[in-house]
């Protein structure tokens, strides 16, 4: 069944429990924060009070991952309910557009009654394409289609759906309008449009992705806490301190309609930190004691935070170390909302007995040749985790790779040849783990080969 007939044929399924009202459903991806960079997961320097608040009303996780390294595969698996070995979109390639055929978690939940929204950075298809939010079951869209284009918080335009939304205060290189305001405040603005009926809100700011430019260094600008900080230290932890605030604006709305108790709201990352500039990602601890940065298939690229709040329904104050992943999402929020999910994806629920401590658990990372606008293989990156067990590759002529994050979750001792079983059984799943990724080559050729970014600048 192709995704047209499934979803012509889908029916709401009985909710968790009877209830007047489905639940609404909140969530808010922050980019490129860090596994560490919340109060919550032991972050000293950076404020993050509402962040931190929610984590105390709901179930904090410790071993949550996201889809992939980077943005655009990350949001596929978020999007798909497939594993980076099976998603649409499997790399960063200058917005590679989601097809017709390819189904999304907004529309499992549009087709149950859910009204969707989604506010921030896209990745998935810019416009004109098939890939374009409202054409992929989001009722509202405002923020960047293009993930490139995301790296500037001053830029000339925005998209409304499709269409340009127009920011001539920022031409010349001015500093008029600031992106990040204009969409928290369209985020919230959909809460208020739909407070009467149940609503899927995906929040995705682009904070505290690059570049690095707030509008200003507030509340670090104060000689108490900048202190011997540098300009880009106090710009930093501003921009993690802004999106908290643009979360707290969501909560905010939702205790004012009394919408808190029939809501679930999730907080994470869409990958995990960068090394960051300057201080060589050492000052803020970005990703705690995981090792390496966003990019990379060690625990430093993937795994993430995870804050789940639903009174009444998740254990407030606690901590949860089931591993669970962005594939998960799609199974999740069908839950929760009575919708009906497609056979054949990777993920389950959170609150299913299918979420086991034993499951494979699959990412990749892949470059991307822009001259044949296709994923070379010889570039691509994998990792599994199964149970306490983690196995990757950097390339894949490489040996594998074998880490016990039970004992070792900074990955310092790579264990492979005293665990040949381990080996073995890795080796076993990643014979058909996979499928091959389809051509990127219906990407937007507007974008190829742009070179108005500062070098070295990644998605």
């Amino acid at each position: 069944m192709n995704r047209r007939e499934f979803l012509s044929t889908l029916a709401a399924a009985t909710p968790l429990a009877a209830q007047t009202r489905k639940p609404n459903i909140v969530f808010f991806m922050y980019d490129d924060l860090g596994y560490a960079n919340l109060g919550c997961y032991g972050q000293s320097k950076i404020s993050t009070p509402h962040s931190d608040a929610l984590a105390k009303e709901g179930t904090r996780y410790t071993d949550c991952y996201a889809g992939g390294a980077v943005c655009a595969p990350s949001r596929s698996v978020l999007m798909s309910g497939l594993h980076g070995g099976h998603a649409p979109v499997r790399a960063n390639a200058q917005t590679v557009p989601l097809l017709d055929e390819d189904w999304t978690v907004a529309e499992i939940l549009k087709s149950a009654g859910y009204a969707t929204g989604f506010f921030g950075k896209w990745g998935l298809g810019d416009a004109g394409t098939t890939g374009a939010p409202t054409r992929q079951g989001f009722d509202e869209f405002f923020g960047y289609l293009h993930q490139t284009q995301a790296h500037n918080y001053w830029p000339h335009y925005l998209r409304d759906g499709e269409k340009k939304f127009e920011l001539p205060e920022n031409l010349g290189g001015k500093m008029g309008r600031y992106s990040a305001d204009l969409i928290a405040e369209r985020a919230a603005g959909f809460i208020d449009k739909n407070r009467e009926r149940p609503f899927f809100l995906l929040a995705s700011p682009t904070s505290p992705h690059a570049l690095y430019h707030p509008p200003d260094d507030k509340p670090y600008s104060a000689k108490a806490l900048s202190k011997g900080w540098t300009q880009f230290q106090k710009n930093y932890a501003s921009m993690v301190t802004r999106a908290d605030a643009e979360l707290g604006m969501l909560l905010a709305r939702l205790d004012k309609y009394g919408l808190r108790d029939n809501t679930v709201v999730f907080v994470t990352s869409d990958n995990g930190g960068p090394k960051l500039p300057e201080d060589g990602g050492k000052f803020f601890e970005t990703n705690g004691p995981l090792r390496d940065y966003k990019g990379s298939v060690y625990e430093g690229g993937l795994r993430v935070p995870m804050i789940v709040r639903w009174p009444g329904r998740v254990k407030a104050g606690a901590v949860d170390s089931t591993p669970v992943y962005f594939a998960d999402m799609m199974p999740t929020f069908g839950e929760i909302g009575g919708a009906k999910t497609p056979a054949g994806i990777d993920g389950a629920s959170m609150w299913s007995s299918a979420i086991r401590r034993d499951r494979f658990m699959y990412w990749e990372q892949n470059g991307w040749d822009s001259r044949t606008r296709e994923i070379p293989p010889e570039g691509r990156k994998t990792a599994v985790r199964f149970g306490e067990w983690k196995a990757l590759r950097n390339t894949p002529a490489a040996a594998l790779e074998i880490y016990n994050l039970k004992r070792d979750p900074s990955e310092k001792s790579e264990v492979a040849a005293s665990n040949p079983k381990v080996v073995a059984m890795f080796e076993d799943y990643l014979k058909t783990a996979r499928t091959q990724p389809r051509s990127h080559a219906g990407g937007n050729p507007e974008w190829v080969g742009r070179k108005d970014l500062p070098a070295g600048t990644t998605h």
